[in-house]
């Protein structure tokens, strides 16, 4: 018996109230590119950013109507080669991120927090 099943998975959103400032921290500060912007329904805007080959995205869709924006713990963890260099760009940019990197030690990666301007968090690995 043949069962269909997700192969992949294709976009996280996080709903945001200000998409274009969204749009300006992801890519300017974070270092994703836009990859779509497209008008739909009445007024509103689809957006999706994305890193380097990574086919996943993240949408910066507005939130659902009578739903607030902002303040979420988005489930979103962005890998990076040089964690501290990372972290001292985005310090350096302005981007509310933890005061160290948190270091565990084994099997738990060097980490930190960081929140976009609505306040939504993503973590950041090595």
């Amino acid at each position: 018996m043949n069962k269909s099943r997700a192969n992949k998975i294709a976009t996280v959103i996080i709903p945001v109230a200000d998409q274009d400032g969204a749009v300006d921290f992801y890519v300017n500060k974070l270092g994703c590119e836009k990859r779509v912007d497209i008008p739909f329904g009445d007024g509103y805007r689809w957006i999706e950013v994305g890193l380097g080959d990574e086919t996943t995205t993240i949408a910066l869709a507005p939130p659902r109507q009578d739903t607030a924006s902002g303040k979420r713990e988005t489930g979103i963890t962005l890998q990076t080669d040089d964690i501290d260099s990372y972290h001292a760009q985005l310090q350096q940019a302005g981007v509310e991120v933890d005061a160290e990197v948190s270091r565990m030690g084994d099997p738990v990666p060097p980490m930190f927090w960081l929140r976009d301007p609505e306040g939504n968090t993503l973590m950041v690995v090595q």
